[in-house]
């Protein structure tokens, strides 16, 4: 059987967990050899990857991620094969630094660039 390939697309942080529930329900139901899954993240929705440090009094060292959980998830969701790529450019307007990034997530100059490209190569477009 041919993999069903989906693109879910991300721009608003109030829909990451509604998505990522999707994306588990869409796995349970075709399986994870069932499908090539990409999440691309664009607009305000990349600031879950924005870092906030508490000092810890030992070296300053950071202590967590401002959705922690919800990285947690994406991070399950990157173990089993879905992939998570940034926009660029919505990164610096969110002033976010590329090298603090999860390293499960990738980036690329343009978030609808992305979209575009994966559409042309016959993914399905999902937005939660």
């Amino acid at each position: 059987m041919k993999k069903i390939k989906v693109l879910f697309h991300v721009n608003e942080s109030d829909k990451w967990q509604r998505a990522l529930v999707n994306i588990t329900n869409f796995l349970n139901d075709v399986g994870q050899g069932g499908a090539d899954i990409e999440v691309v993240v664009n607009g305000e929705a990349v600031s879950v990857f924005r870092t906030r440090c508490l000092l810890t009094g030992v070296g300053g060292e950071c202590c967590g991620t401002a959705s922690g959980s919800l990285v947690d998830q994406m991070k399950n969701l990157s173990e089993i094969g879905v992939s998570f790529v940034a926009c660029r450019n919505a990164l610096k307007a969110q002033s976010i630094d590329e090298g603090n990034l999860p390293n499960f997530v990738t980036v690329v100059s343009a978030g609808i660039t992305e979209i575009a490209r994966k559409q042309t190569e016959g993914y399905a477009y999902i937005k939660p």
